[in-house]
């Protein structure tokens, strides 16, 4: 039941944001009574927390690759398949202001996970580790997420060309 729950309000945070979803429609879309949930999720902030730590989990399973083209490609992937709302980690950070503990917790673990996954990733690329580098390309995934709201897969494209550039050029 609690997957199903986790499930449920990934789409409507996702859709709706954190602030704009309520419990009431929360207990609705989740088929369950506001007791149950309560006993499932705890509060909403916990849930939202929850449906973080399962984001990342599917989100940093789709990064195990060897290139940095692979991690755009990745990017696009997910893009695809979730959708172009942007990174729900930030917005949801955005909304609470970073003052909802459990929310910032989540969303700092993720986001230094993210980082060191494409710190190794370069490393295999290159050969080497260029922590400059890295933090371009997480810039330019970062970025092309977001333009991806209003731009398309096209800002993912964009921002992988450039990350070729800049990689040839690291290379020699």
């Amino acid at each position: 039941m609690s997957t199903r729950l986790t499930a449920a309000a990934e789409r409507l945070f996702d859709r709706h944001g954190y602030m704009a979803t309520g419990m009431d429609r929360l207990i609705a879309v989740a088929g369950m009574s506001s007791r149950t949930l309560y006993k499932h999720a705890g509060s909403k902030a916990q849930l939202m927390a929850r449906v973080l730590n399962e984001r990342d989990r599917r989100f940093m399973a789709r990064l195990e690759v060897q290139s940095v083209d692979a991690l755009f490609a990745a990017l696009e992937d997910w893009v695809r398949v979730e959708g172009a709302r942007g990174c729900l980690f930030l917005r949801s950070r955005a909304e609470t202001g970073g003052e909802t503990p459990e929310i910032a917790e989540a969303v700092a673990i993720h986001k230094a996970a993210f980082h060191r996954r494409i710190e190794e990733v370069v490393a295999v690329n290159l050969g080497r580790e260029d922590p400059e580098l890295a933090e371009q390309v997480l810039v330019l995934l970062e970025g092309a997420t977001h333009a991806a709201v209003y731009r398309g897969a096209e800002a993912v494209s964009a921002a992988r060309a450039a990350a070729a550039i800049l990689i040839e050029r690291a290379q020699t």
